[in-house]
């Protein structure tokens, strides 16, 4: 691969990173401590807010899997077969893991009020995002 074709595919890469990131990791925490605390003070029936959280983060979750994917092919472009030991690529193997157990929870209570197990992985999620944010791109020369 020449040079003058690497370098559209590392900016490439680089927005693609940071769109993921912006829209997976702030749309779980928007959701999560924005949104639905905004809309019990906003003086709605608790029913209807579990009936939009029962909604939303199933969407979240599965959006934040997909968004995990594409990450995990940007930091295996970057750093190679290695990317497992990378800080980013584990960050993104909980998230996949996260969520998988997200929706093996729901599957397993099927037809009972959110269990606290599923919140749980929720907030694994969101919290993995927020370390994955945190650390510095692939392509940065830093790592």
């Amino acid at each position: 691969m020449s040079s003058s074709a690497a370098v559209p595919a590392l900016r490439s890469g680089r927005v693609a990173w940071q769109l993921t990131s912006t829209l997976w990791v702030g749309g779980v925490w928007m959701l999560h401590f924005v949104l639905l605390p905004a809309l019990e003070r906003f003086g709605l029936a608790q029913l209807l807010i579990d009936d939009i959280a029962g909604f939303m983060r199933p969407l979240m979750a599965a959006f934040a899997a997909v968004c995990a994917l594409l990450q995990i092919v940007i930091v295996w472009a970057a750093v190679g077969t290695r990317w497992w030991r990378d800080l980013r690529g584990q960050l993104l193997v909980v998230v996949l893991v996260a969520a998988g157990a997200f929706f093996a929870l729901a599957w397993l209570s099927e037809g009972e009020q959110t269990p606290y197990w599923q919140v749980f992985c929720y907030l694994v999620l969101a919290f993995a995002g927020l370390g994955l944010v945190l650390q510095p791109r692939p392509d940065e020369a830093g790592r």
